[in-house]
Formats: C-alpha cells, sequence, structure tokens
C-alpha cells in the first residue's frame, strides 16, 4: 500500500483552493443525498453510508448548518433521486491505472466529459473491468503524529484492528493507517478515544501494485489528467497506482 500517502499528500498541498471549496461541497452534498437514498434513513447511528459521507464533510470544514440542510431535503422526498453511481476506467500516462467514480443525473454527458479528460491528457479510457481489479477497498485513516512515536502508534492501531500501517519516521506529521472498510469505524473511534488526532477517516480504493513514474514529463502530464478529471462536476473521487517521485511532484506547477 506504500505511496497512497504520497498522492494524498500532493492533492493536499493544493489546498481547497484548487478544488474550489464550493464545488467540494457540492460533492459532499451529493454524497450525502445518495446516502440517505440508499440507506432510507437521516439517522447516521442507523445509517454507516450516512455516517461516513457527514464525516468526509466534517473533514473538509463543511458547515453542521449545511449537513443538516442537506439530510432534510434528501429525506423530504426526490432530491437525489435520480444519480446514477457510474465507475469509469482507463489508463493514463506510463502506463498507470485510473479509477473514476461519479455520481451523475446525465449518463450522456458525463461519459463524454470522461472521455475528453482521458484523450486530451495522455490517456486511454477503456472498458468497464480493465483496471479495477488493480484496486481493493480500504479505509484510511490520517492520525496526526506531533508528540507521538509512530512504531508506538502503529501497533496500536494494528491492536485496535487496523490491517496496515504506512512506515513513517519521527520526522513525519501524519501516519497513515489501513483497514478492512468495516473495521473503518471501529478504528477511528478507538483512536480518538486513545486521545489521538484523526485528520481524515474514509473508505477509498487503494492500488494493490504501483507504477513508477521515472519521467518527470510523464509524472507531470500524469498530475494534469487526474486534475482535468477532479475537475469535472460528475466526478467525485479519482484514484491511481501511479506512483510520483516527490520531486516530480514538488516540480509541478
Amino acid at each position: 500500500m506504500s505511496g497512497h500517502s504520497k498522492w494524498a499528500q500532493i492533492r493536499r498541498s493544493k489546498g481547497v483552493n484548487d478544488a474550489r471549496r464550493g464545488q467540494l461541497f457540492t460533492r459532499l452534498g451529493r454524497e450525502i443525498v445518495v446516502a440517505v437514498r440508499e440507506g432510507g434513513s437521516g439517522d447516521t447511528n442507523a445509517n454507516f453510508r450516512l455516517r461516513m459521507a457527514v464525516q468526509r464533510a466534517r473533514d473538509a470544514n463543511m458547515p453542521m448548518d449545511n449537513i443538516e440542510r442537506t439530510i432534510k431535503r434528501a429525506m423530504g422526498g426526490t432530491e437525489g433521486g435520480n444519480y446514477d453511481e457510474i465507475t469509469y476506467e482507463g489508463y493514463g500516462p506510463g502506463g498507470t491505472a485510473i479509477l473514476v467514480q461519479t455520481l451523475t443525473e446525465n449518463r450522456n454527458r458525463t461519459v463524454a466529459e470522461v472521455r475528453n479528460a482521458f484523450n486530451r491528457n495522455g490517456g486511454n479510457m477503456g472498458e468497464n473491468g480493465c483496471v479495477d481489479w488493480l484496486f481493493e477497498a480500504k479505509g484510511v485513516i490520517e492520525v496526526e503524529l506531533e508528540g507521538h512515536d509512530p512504531d508506538e502508534l502503529s501497533i496500536e492501531a494494528i491492536e485496535m484492528g487496523a490491517d496496515d500501517v504506512e512506515p513513517a519516521t519521527a520526522d513525519d506529521e501524519i501516519l497513515t493507517i489501513y483497514t478492512d472498510p468495516s473495521n473503518l469505524e471501529q478504528v477511528r473511534q478507538a483512536l480518538e478515544e486513545q486521545k489521538y488526532k484523526v485528520l481524515k477517516s474514509e473508505s477509498t480504493m487503494i492500488p494493490k501494485t504501483k507504477v513508477e513514474l521515472a519521467d518527470e514529463k510523464v509524472a507531470h502530464q500524469a498530475i494534469r489528467l487526474i486534475e482535468r478529471l477532479e475537475d469535472l462536476d460528475d466526478v467525485q473521487n479519482v484514484h491511481t497506482n501511479a506512483d510520483f517521485p516527490e520531486a516530480f511532484a514538488a516540480s509541478y506547477s
């Protein structure tokens, strides 16, 4: 799993300004609406998917008033009833694999926009199943390391039910912990009960193997493709098995 946190840190370093806060909140709100629809409840205690959607919204500093209004609107009836969850697959520069998760009310528009982003940025959209086997669902928890020994925290996390931990040193600021998706909430709560500061927790797709991009131009092209996909209104998440050397990520602008 090594490398996931590197790409996460690249995206985080670009900040909410790149993603545009309004667009981010729209996506988070869409997740909440679909979670209410699929779970049949606006109660986070009874609806695990909604609980995770709300947690992601809070991690992104979405105001609680916005979250509560979105849940009420979703419970009120038709909002979100026409959303389809569709995952598109393809190849990026350097033979990298890319998964694009979308929520859309217009399949034709979305597939055209996703295909156009691939074609214009050195990638190729593939058939269903062409790369999804290269990924697995995992819970990911990021914990602030300030004042904590990463080795001791890693051992504690495993004892709490985590599957794996990203190797870290005393100089690192964040420890990335991996869980089975079904254990994500349990491990997060256990960490918080021990007074660890959880920065983010989410269920996501992790690559089973990585493709290292050793050429700076190719690495920059891959980052650009992922950004273009993330900028599309109907796209919720983009996952890749690309491994970006830190120097190439730092030189990208």
